[in-house]
C-alpha cells in the first residue's frame, strides 16, 4: 500500500522500522490485495485462532454466543457449564424455571433479557425446528435474540458454513485496515467479503478477532509490539514504544490464561480458570 514517506517513528515487532503512515486512497485491486497479505501475516501470527466460546455442540455454540453480547467470552465460558450441566438441550431449556435461568446468567450481565432470549429461542427450536439448530441463516435469524453475527458464528464454526462475524473488534480493526469506513455491521460484512474469497470468511473472522482482543485494542493499540505494523495503514494510532506496546498485550501474547477453560490442544496459552478461581 503506499504510504507517505514521513520519519521513522517506532519498531515494529521483530525489529524492523515502521514508518508513520498517511492514509491514501488506492484502486480497489490495491485495497484487495493488502487487505489479503494483512490476512497470510495474521495466520501466521495466529496459526491457533479459533472460536473462544466453549462448546460441544451447535446449540451450545448458539446459547454460549447469544450470551456473550455486553460481556466477555471468559464470563460466558465460566457461566454454561453450570447452565448446560442443568439444561443440555433445547427442550430441557425452553422448560426452565426463569428465575432459576435469570441467577445462573447473572454473572453475564442483562441477564434477565438474556433468559428471555435464551428460553424463547430454545422453545423456538423446540417447536419449529425439531430441536435441532437449523443450518441456514435465513432461520437462525429468526430465532429470538439472534442477528447476523450470532448466525454466523453458528453457520462458520458448527457447520462449516463460511461467514464473517462482525463484533465490535472486527469492525474496529476493518476500519483501521481501510477495509470498510462504515459503522453499520451489515455494511462492515458486505464491504469486507467483496475482498477475499468466501472460504476464508470464517478463519478472517477469527484471526482479526484474535488480534483485536490481544495487540489492537480499542483505545491504545500496541503499535510498537504489532507484527503486521508495517502493513497497517492506522499505525501510529496507539503506544508505538517497542517496550511500552508489549506491556499492552494481552491473554498468550502477554503471558496470561486465554478466554477458554477448555482451549484447543494446539492453544499456547493458558486455560481460564472457572468462575469460582476468577
Amino acid at each position: 500500500m503506499a504510504t507517505s514517506s514521513g520519519a521513522t517513528s517506532g519498531t515494529a515487532a521483530g525489529g524492523a522500522a515502521v514508518k508513520k503512515k498517511a492514509k491514501v486512497a488506492q484502486t480497489h485491486t490495491g485495497l484487495v490485495r493488502q487487505a489479503r497479505r494483512i490476512n497470510r501475516e495474521l495466520a501466521e501470527v495466529y496459526p491457533y485462532a479459533h472460536p473462544e466460546l466453549d462448546f460441544e455442540n451447535p446449540f451450545e455454540l448458539l446459547i454460549a454466543t447469544v450470551l456473550s453480547a455486553q460481556t466477555t467470552d471468559l464470563r460466558v465460558n465460566q457461566t454454561t457449564p453450570a447452565l448446560f450441566a442443568l439444561y443440555p438441550t433445547p427442550e430441557a431449556m425452553a422448560a426452565a424455571d426463569p428465575t432459576a435461568l435469570e441467577e445462573i446468567l447473572r454473572p453475564t450481565g442483562f441477564f434477565r433479557a438474556k433468559a428471555r432470549s435464551v428460553l424463547g429461542l430454545s422453545a423456538a427450536l423446540r417447536d419449529d425446528f425439531g430441536g435441532e439448530v437449523p443450518g441456514r441463516l435465513e432461520d437462525l435469524v429468526k430465532l429470538p435474540g439472534v442477528g447476523r453475527k450470532t448466525a454466523n458464528v453458528v453457520l462458520g464454526n458448527a457447520f462449516g458454513v463460511p461467514g464473517i462475524t462482525v463484533d465490535t473488534h472486527f469492525g474496529r480493526l476493518s476500519r483501521r485496515f481501510g477495509w470498510t469506513t462504515s459503522e453499520d455491521p451489515e455494511k462492515v460484512e458486505q464491504d469486507v467479503a467483496g475482498l477475499f474469497p468466501k472460504s476464508e470468511w470464517t478463519m478472517l473472522s477469527h484471526r482479526v478477532v484474535f488480534h483485536g482482543r490481544r495487540i489492537c485494542h480499542a483505545r491504545k493499540p500496541a503499535c510498537g509490539a504489532c507484527p503486521i505494523a508495517p502493513l497497517c495503514p492506522s499505525y501510529g494510532e496507539g503506544e508505538m514504544d517497542p517496550e511500552k506496546a508489549k506491556k499492552l498485550l494481552k491473554y498468550e501474547k502477554g503471558g496470561a490464561p486465554g478466554q477458554r477453560l477448555k482451549p484447543p490442544p494446539d492453544y499456547p496459552g493458558q486455560p481460564a480458570p472457572p468462575l469460582a478461581a476468577s
